[in-house]
């Protein structure tokens, strides 16, 4: 099974906010996952970007790939170094 680390678009139309969320590869954008690690609000200024470093850490040690946005954020956020 592959692990990814992607977002979840959640909020009303126009105004997006999202949830990192660790899931299985096939499943679909906004369907079922394994665990939540943090949310994604880019409407504010600045974004507001809150993961939980030790879950992430975790996760990509046991080798769940991130996507490219939520690799981009966790570098923002120190996660990861670049």
């Amino acid at each position: 099974m592959a692990v990814k680390i992607r977002l979840r678009r959640m909020g009303a139309k126009k105004a997006p906010f999202y949830r990192v969320v660790v899931a299985d590869s096939r499943a679909p954008r906004d369907g079922k996952f394994i665990e939540e690690i943090g949310y994604y609000n880019p409407i504010t200024e600045p974004a507001e970007i809150k993961i939980d470093a030790e879950k992430a850490q975790k996760w990509l040690k046991d080798g769940a790939q991130p996507s490219d946005t939520v690799k981009s954020l966790l570098k923002k956020s120190g996660i990861i170094e670049a």
